[in-house]
């Protein structure tokens, strides 16, 4: 239990750091160690768009300080608390293997911090994408407690000699996961997406949130929103001039370059759309929608949309609205800021953890 209230607690002072990287939160005291860390993660920061252009500087420090925002102490007791007695209780040390996506940066961050906290080891294999960011984290947590050290791995190969897995990939890979992995204990995850319920009468500041959540990291996060549904008497007008707005998202040549061949496909094929400059919001049912498009859909009253995704609700990571009536509903702008206890997939990864026979 010592060690799980200690890596807590270095977390939180991680945290600390995290929130220092939206340009104006003072930076907290630092040892010569940490502040040796913390400047090769500013680096890496600076850095990290060489190697994967969808991860510009500025959307790596909205990342950065959403984990330190996470990462107060207030949110971390909050989390923590609910699972006693288990947490405290005397238990074996596990390997985990964690397969981790490259999506978005340090989309990792919450399985490497979830396997520490419940006082096992961690076996990881960086996505290709990103394979940078998390290492230097790291580094800056080791920094701040040397111990965690000797309980992390990053896996450079086949993975071997582990106890459990956690896995995150496409619908594809799952299967390959589910496959592979079946003989030990496993938390597999798929695709899923962000959705957004309009009633019509969203006001202008809700609706530039609601932009946040569509384009935030390129729309390439399981929690952006792919797809909203709108009433069937539904006003595109202001919804479009708010996209419209965001041309910034059009400088980065990876995005634009989907926007071009969508926007290309969709003229030849005939097919209707809005064409905002930014993003082709197109009719279709389908949750998932490619870079640059976003779905939309009509529906007719609440119970009817509650039926029409009951069967896919295994593909939905959240769903953002103004419906108070709504369980589980995000408000407009949040869908990438989730707290501690939102999983991904929904499926509570320090239980399974701190199960683990």
């Amino acid at each position: 239990m010592q060690n799980r209230v200690r890596s807590a607690i270095s977390f939180v002072k991680l945290g600390h750091f995290l929130r220092s990287f939206d340009g104006h939160t003072p930076k907290p005291a630092m040892t010569e160690r940490e502040q040796e860390k913390f400047v090769e993660l500013e680096q890496i920061v600076r850095e990290l768009y060489r190697y994967n252009g969808w991860f510009v500087e500025e959307n790596v420090r909205r990342m950065l300080v959403s984990l330190g925002v996470s990462l107060q102490e207030e949110e971390m007791d909050a989390w923590l608390n609910a699972y006693q007695p288990k947490l405290s209780a005397k238990r074996p040390v596990k390997t985990i293997a964690v397969i981790m996506a490259g999506n978005i940066p340090a989309v990792g961050f919450h399985d490497f911090m979830t396997v520490l906290i419940s006082g096992n080891k961690l076996l990881a294999k960086l996505s290709s994408g990103d394979e940078k960011l998390l290492p230097a984290l790291a580094e800056l947590l080791f920094a701040i407690d040397p111990e965690l050290e000797n309980r992390v791995e990053f896996a450079s190969g086949p993975l071997k000699g582990f106890d459990a897995v956690i896995a995150t990939g496409s619908n594809n890979s799952s299967r390959y996961f589910r496959h592979y992995f079946d003989q030990y204990p496993h938390i597999i995850r798929k695709n899923r997406n962000g959705i957004a319920v309009l009633t019509g009468k969203e006001t202008r500041t809700e609706l530039e949130a609601l932009a946040d959540d569509i384009f935030s990291y390129y729309g390439l996060g399981c929690r952006n929103v792919s797809k909203i549904f709108v009433p069937a008497d539904y006003d595109f007008s202001p919804l479009l001039d708010v996209l419209a707005a965001r041309e910034a998202v059009t400088e980065n040549h990876k995005y634009f370059n989907n926007y071009e061949y969508n926007k290309a496909v969709f003229l030849i094929n005939g097919r209707k759309h809005f064409d905002t400059g930014t993003v082709l919001v197109a009719e279709d049912r389908q949750l998932s929608s490619p870079v640059s498009v976003l779905h939309y859909e009509y529906y007719g009253d609440n119970s009817q949309l509650r039926t029409r995704l009951l069967p896919e609700s295994e593909d939905i990571q959240c769903i953002v609205s103004s419906m108070e009536s709504w369980p589980g509903i995000i408000p407009f702008g949040k869908s990438q800021q989730p707290g501690l206890a939102d999983y991904a997939d929904g499926v509570d990864t320090l239980s399974f953890l701190l199960g683990l026979a």
